[in-house]
């Protein structure tokens, strides 16, 4: 069983940076892809960014491309999203999941185990 738990979250202004992170346990850890969703009030849980665990490939939602930065420590069995230029459309639900599905994979509905989500307000 994979549990993961992500924290980090707050209330920034715009153009502010966070740093999430998230503990993931469990076994072999570099077999999963890791990645980071969010959900706004009144929309659909959206990719935006994930990792895999061999190679850290990457892949970004175009909306946060160069704002963002998704990493991994797999020795210490965390992953991290660096949030630059934070903006109030960032504002929502930031949650962490894990896949054992090979290769990297973008589809939030692919991802088999999630976290709570920490919330992240970006409001002046």
């Amino acid at each position: 069983q994979v549990q993961l738990v992500e924290s980090g979250g707050g209330l920034v202004q715009p153009g502010d940076s966070l740093r999430l992170s998230c503990v993931v346990s469990g076994r072999n850890m570099r077999e999963y892809c890791l990645g980071w969703f969010r959900q706004a009030p009144g929309k659909e849980r959206e990719t935006l960014a994930t990792i895999t665990g061999i190679g850290f490939l990457t892949h970004y939602d175009h909306t946060v491309k160069g704002r963002f930065t998704i990493s991994r420590d797999n020795a210490r069995n965390e992953v991290y999203l660096q949030m630059d230029s934070l903006r109030p459309e960032d504002t929502g639900v930031y949650f962490c999941a894990a896949t054992r599905r090979p290769g990297l994979i973008t589809d939030a509905t692919s991802y088999d185990y999630w976290g709570r989500g920490t919330q992240v307000t970006v409001s002046s």
